[in-house]
């Protein structure tokens, strides 16, 4: 319960704070190819649940056609001018503050997964299900784009087995801090390596 209303409280807030950017991105990302302002695709929640993640498109409609496919380099013309911009400073994450609003994700907890990787979990990765995803995460703050599959689920269930309000504050801390410095977006060969969110 308190969990929740400390989402619902830092959403409103979150949405309040940062509508002039929504408004910004939103002009920017019809202006330059007329195309949807959404790339929604389906994740799965607490228990197992499907739902509809949101995020601001940041590269060209079809692209997981184009190019490198599901993969994102540093470089990737797929990218939009507005695109790189949002990527960068993770701008593109901010309408995930709608599923939290809806109760299908909170501010922090594990990033929520497709459904063909959760069929590939074992019984204790099974538990990261336990909670709901998160728009960051203990993970996200300890290399994010720099490790491993494996390695990200065991410190989502670390994060699952210590959760706190005290944890989950300071988690949010960290990311600020790390979407300031823009570090941790991109895998060390340029590649974005993350099978969560490989392409958007």
């Amino acid at each position: 319960m308190v969990k929740r209303i400390l989402d619902l409280l830092l959403g409103i807030i979150g949405l309040i704070l940062t509508s002039p950017v929504w408004l910004y991105v939103i002009i920017r990302i019809k202006s330059e190819d007329h195309g949807p302002v959404f790339f929604i695709q389906e994740r799965v929640g607490r228990n197992g649940q499907i739902f509809r993640m949101y995020k601001f498109r940041s590269m060209v409609v079809g692209a997981e056609q184009k190019g490198l496919g599901v993969f994102v380099s540093t470089d990737d013309e797929r990218i939009t001018k507005i695109g790189k911009l949002i990527r960068k400073t993770s701008i593109d994450e901010l309408p995930q503050l709608i599923n939290v609003l809806k109760g299908e994700m909170s501010i922090v907890g594990p990033r929520p997964t497709l459904e063909y990787q959760v069929k590939r979990y074992n019984e204790e990765q099974k538990r990261r299900l336990l909670v709901k995803p998160g728009m960051t995460g203990w993970a996200q703050i300890n290399g994010r784009n720099n490790m491993t599959w494996p390695e990200k689920i065991e410190l989502d269930l670390w994060y699952v087995d210590h959760w706190s309000i005290g944890l989950d504050l300071k988690i949010i801390g960290r990311t600020i801090i790390l979407v300031i410095k823009r570090k941790g977006i991109y895998a060390e060969e340029g590649i974005i390596v993350d099978e969560i969110s490989r392409i958007d």
